[in-house]
């Protein structure tokens, strides 16, 4: 375990290896589940702004879904989250022309039409973050719809963290994710 200023981190972060493989996988994270992706307050707002530069790359359920349960969504336990289709996948969501499930709020960042790239959750995943009053935790989510990401990653030899160094350097900052970085380097010179 890594205590990292106001964060725990799991120790699976530096030991496992992970990357993803949309083409074995399909983009299974953004379909399968029992709720939406976690968002902050502040994600509620912006999918509210963002919504008429995103709605053009939606599928017609996802739009209905918006429609009638709103941009966001509370959760069985009352968590912030995308809403889903059907219980399903994530409103959110469109299907390249390979069947792979891609976020609709990307495809919009990546055109240029917002800065928004997607809810921060979705970036850092397959990590989770749980808030603490005074830290918070940074947990691996072991799934076996990204079995093929595993697989790619211990082939590539990319661990959890280096994988998700945009992502982590997004929500925690370019410092904390250097001092990371020194910290396995120094700790763990056999994990270099």
């Amino acid at each position: 375990m890594i205590i990292l200023g106001q964060t725990l981190l799991s120790d699976e972060l530096y030991e496992e290896q992970f990357v993803c493989d949309l083409s074995k996988c399909k983009g299974g994270c953004c379909v399968q589940g029992d709720a939406g992706a976690p968002l902050t307050d502040d994600e509620t707002a912006i999918l509210v702004e963002i919504a008429g530069d995103v709605a053009p790359f939606m599928i017609p359920e996802g739009l209905d879904a918006i429609n009638s349960q709103g941009f966001w969504v509370k959760d069985a336990e009352g968590d912030l989250t995308t809403p889903l289709v059907d219980g399903q996948q994530c409103a959110y969501v469109f299907f390249d022309p390979q069947g792979i499930a891609k976020c609709a709020i990307e495809r919009a960042f990546e055109e240029g039409l917002i800065d928004f790239r997607k809810p921060v959750s979705c970036h850092l995943y397959p990590v989770r973050v749980t808030k603490y009053p005074h830290y918070d935790a940074l947990n691996y989510h072991r799934w076996p719809v990204c079995d093929p990401a595993r697989r790619h990653g211990k082939k590539q030899k990319v661990r959890v963290f280096e994988f998700l160094k945009d992502a982590l350097t997004r929500r925690f900052g370019a410092e904390w994710y250097e001092e990371l970085k020194e910290y396995i380097r120094y700790s763990f010179p056999e994990r270099k």
